[in-house]
């Protein structure tokens, strides 16, 4: 009778909260800076195609429908090919406690890094040819965010590519972003912070890379926000994350941090589907259950 209890509990705050989301009509404050609408030149970096969709897709919703320009600028093309993965977990070795680690850490479901190398063997890497399928996903992922194709950016870098044992230099980045701000005007850059959401190196590389930037070369008129990362449980409760993030937010100072409603989660489902190579049963109990296609928490870099 206790479980039945607190399962129709849950039940019911989850209905209320994907009803607060679908009724949220609240006055914009993320970069509304007075009562005239400023359109600004939004940039947000991400690591890898279909980063946007699983993480970021309550920003590029509220930026879209808000009518600000939103630039993508995606560093990576390739991924690892998640359906040779799952056949090795799950046919040629399911006893091999390395690639379970790798597949736990790769999936955030670890803060431990694997024992085994990324470089050691094409199998873990960037070696099934996916480069074009993965940027095609891209676009079409951008047309269902509505985010214009020509304001979209792919990078296929050889010192940027996909994988936990490839460090990408910061530098580099920096000077990547650079050539973007100033070529679109950009006045607002958007990023993952510093642990990158799931852990992995390559969001938290495009972070300092993002940094690196501010503190050397960037305009003075310029806002930079990070998406914070949430514990584990927080992570994977769904709608529920958006009353705790929503209180979390007002504790801090007026301007330091914005948490952004979903007023469209299924468009979140319908972007990362588009994402064909990818789109495994994992994936879909992700975009179903991760507060991140709920609710996005940006912090401002200082």
């Amino acid at each position: 009778m206790g479980w039945m209890l607190i399962i129709i509990s849950i039940f019911v705050v989850w209905v209320a909260s994907l009803c607060k989301i679908f009724s949220s009509h609240s006055k914009p404050t993320f970069l509304n800076d007075g009562p005239a609408f400023h359109r600004r030149n939004v940039l947000l970096v991400v690591a890898h195609p279909d980063d946007e969709s699983m993480f970021f897709s309550p920003t590029i919703s509220y930026l879209t429908s808000r009518g600000h320009n939103l630039y993508l600028l995606c560093l990576s093309v390739e991924e690892m090919p998640l359906s040779f993965l799952l056949f090795s977990l799950m046919v040629v070795n399911p006893f091999s406690f390395a690639k379970w680690e790798f597949f736990w850490y790769y999936h955030g479901l670890s803060v431990q890094p694997p024992s085994m190398s990324c470089q050691k063997g094409k199998e873990y890497g960037n070696a099934d040819g996916m480069g074009s399928i993965r940027k095609d996903e891209l676009y079409l992922a951008c047309a269902v965010h509505k985010v214009q194709l020509q304001r979209v950016k792919v990078l296929d870098h050889p010192d940027l590519q996909d994988g936990f044992g490839k460090v990408w230099n910061h530098d580099l980045l920096a000077k990547i972003i650079e050539e973007e701000v100033y070529s679109h005007g950009i006045d607002v850059l958007i990023t993952f912070d510093s642990y990158g959401v799931s852990g992995h190196c390559n969001h938290g590389d495009v972070h300092y890379g993002v940094r690196k930037f501010l503190h050397d070369s960037s305009p003075r008129n310029i806002e930079a926000w990070e998406l914070v990362s949430i514990n584990i449980l927080l992570k994977y409760s769904g709608p529920l994350d958006i009353w705790l993030s929503t209180l979390d937010s007002t504790r801090h100072p007026k301007g330091v941090m914005h948490c952004l409603l979903n007023e469209h989660p299924r468009k979140s489902f319908l972007a990362m589907a588009q994402h064909s190579s990818q789109w495994v049963w994992f994936r879909k109990l992700f975009v179903s259950f991760s507060s991140y296609t709920y609710v996005n928490t940006l912090r401002k870099i200082k």
